[in-house]
């Protein structure tokens, strides 16, 4: 996705027996961890010493992690339980490059600070992208002001609509961008489900209230996408 500095670089090793204490796993979690990823390494730390940028915004740090894993048929939702398992064990922003074999998928979440509680963080929305060769071309990073701003831009660069990245609208807050992506995301799995139901359907009127809701979801959607 980015190219980062050098001088962010941390290239460390995660031993995966510290996330589970801090992120409390269960066991089931712990097995996933095993028998899915090989290492955990803190590639870069974004941060004012590092990239020059001050913090604001409740954004200190930004980390990137990169795991490689031992399987290449891991799940978007298989993905997105390791995403939030090691989110829970680090307060500050997390960028995710998953590998397997020449293939690299980018993901990462919407942590912003707790509105009830100044000393924690709550995780919201979960995006990726989808796999690509290791060797596609990295972009800078966005140029920003601020902490805060950095983790804005990247952020929307990881929201993803099909094989398509997301448009944001002109003025659209990224607040109301992660909004608007997960009714978009909700649109599109209710247009699955109606879809799958007016395919077994036998009765010609329940076929047809099934398309009419499809009909509406599906304007719902374009009008989301617009």
């Amino acid at each position: 996705m980015f190219e980062y500095p050098r001088q962010a670089e941390v290239s460390r090793a995660i031993p995966k027996s510290k996330l589970y204490s801090f992120a409390k796993t269960d066991r089931a979690m712990r097995g996933r961890f095993v028998s899915q990823v090989r290492e955990i390494v803190w590639k870069y730390k974004l941060a004012p010493e590092t990239v020059n940028l001050k913090a604001a915004g409740g954004v200190q740090e930004i980390q990137v992690f990169g795991i490689a894993l031992k399987t290449g048929d891991l799940s978007p939702a298989g993905v997105r339980s390791l995403v939030l398992a090691i989110d829970k064990a680090i307060p500050s922003p997390v960028f995710y490059e998953f590998a397997f074999g020449e293939q690299v998928k980018f993901a990462a979440t919407w942590k912003r600070p707790s509105e009830a509680d100044a000393g924690k963080v709550v995780v919201e929305a979960f995006f990726d992208l989808p796999w690509q060769p290791t060797g596609t071309l990295r972009t800078p990073m966005p140029v920003a002001l601020d902490l805060a701003g950095l983790y804005d831009q990247m952020l929307r660069r990881h929201m993803w609509v099909g094989e398509q990245p997301m448009v944001s609208r002109p003025g659209e807050t990224l607040a109301e961008q992660v909004l608007r992506f997960t009714e978009i995301r909700a649109a599109e799995a209710d247009c699955r489900k109606l879809e799958a139901r007016m395919g077994k359907e036998q009765q010609f009127k329940r076929k047809v209230e099934i398309n009419s809701a499809l009909r509406q979801r599906h304007a719902d959607l374009m009008a989301l996408l617009a």
